[in-house]
């Protein structure tokens, strides 16, 4: 057998928070950040329309093995609804099907506002990313095809009244992985008997992380040229924060980097298959995240994602 081609790019760790502009799709946007940071890998946790601007996460080198934790995690979305007109994607790039005068006021939306609140069923439009046998389900709306149409159980934590302006209602949005913001206005649209479309989406929050720390491609490219990219990184553990927190030791730090348990030191009750983030302690007094480890049935947490050894800071020679 022949030897491994070397990946190209470096081996850089960590976490980009990313202002994804608009009109940019979000493979588009991470590729940009991959090549600024001459990355061997890259990938997000959960993909915006092009039309959406905001909170994008990139994740680049080992933070890419825990990116599924934000993709499982709530978002939140402040909405530009217009009313009175329904289009093919139920936002501002599909085409218009409807029109309707809007005779409505702020109390007729403050009261339906409740109705789309907490668990409910949503099915989300034909024009999704969402795939039916490989194709995502906007190949097929594209092509004129009918395919059957997908419905899915999501949350919807909270909807914030912001203003209504002539036809233009702002509106901010909590909700659950899987829901689709253009789906949820295009119903509230149907409710009022009006009809509306989303005219600017902007995400500004995913799980716990600070969006005020947001950076735009046209400023990472300025600390690009700084030599500063690498400080505007963050740590992998911030994508982990809904995890409970263990510190071990750094000869069990050892034993879970090469794949054995350590034991369960938190001091509240676990269940089989639980998992939490798994902390190093440091000469200095210190810790390090080393990776998430799941409960099993023997009160141990066996590893389930590890950083490589080279990320780990402290010294490989603690590690033979």
């Amino acid at each position: 057998m022949g030897k491994a081609r070397p990946r190209k790019g470096r081996p850089v760790c960590g976490v980009v928070f990313l202002d994804k502009p608009k009109g940019m799709s979000s493979n588009h946007a991470l590729q940009r950040v991959k090549r600024l940071y001459n990355a061997q890998k890259a990938g997000h946790t959960g993909a915006l329309d092009p039309l959406a601007t905001g909170l994008l996460p990139v994740c680049l080198g080992e933070a890419t093995k825990f990116s599924q934790y934000l993709l499982d995690a709530d978002k939140s979305y402040r909405v530009e609804a217009t009313l009175g007109v329904r289009t093919t994607t139920s936002d501002a790039e599909g085409e218009e099907v409807e029109r309707k005068a809007v005779n409505i006021t702020e109390d007729d939306i403050r009261e339906k506002l409740p109705e789309f609140t907490g668990k409910q069923q949503q099915t989300p439009s034909i024009y999704s990313a969402l795939k039916h046998e490989g194709r995502p389900l906007y190949y097929y709306a594209r092509r004129g095809i009918e395919v059957p149409q997908k419905v899915r159980e999501i949350n919807i934590h909270s909807i914030e009244f912001i203003q209504f302006n002539g036809n233009v209602l702002e509106l901010q949005v909590s909700c659950s992985k899987g829901t689709y913001i253009r789906t949820l206005i295009d119903d509230l649209g149907q409710a009022l008997g009006c009809g509306a479309h989303v005219s600017l989406l902007h995400r500004n929050g995913v799980a716990d992380l600070n969006a005020d720390n947001m950076l735009t491609i046209e400023q990472l490219e300025q600390v690009a040229e700084a030599g500063e990219l690498d400080a505007q990184l963050h740590s992998v553990d911030c994508l982990l924060h809904a995890l409970p927190e263990q510190k071990i030791s750094r000869a069990e730090a050892r034993d879970l980097l090469h794949g054995q348990p350590v034991n369960n030191y938190l001091d509240r009750e676990v269940a089989v298959g639980d998992q939490c983030r798994m902390w190093s302690e440091r000469i200095d007094d210190g810790k390090e995240f080393i990776g998430v480890g799941a409960l099993r049935d023997d009160n141990r947490f066996w590893p389930k994602r590890v950083l490589a050894l080279e990320f780990c800071e402290f010294s490989l020679d603690d590690l033979k």
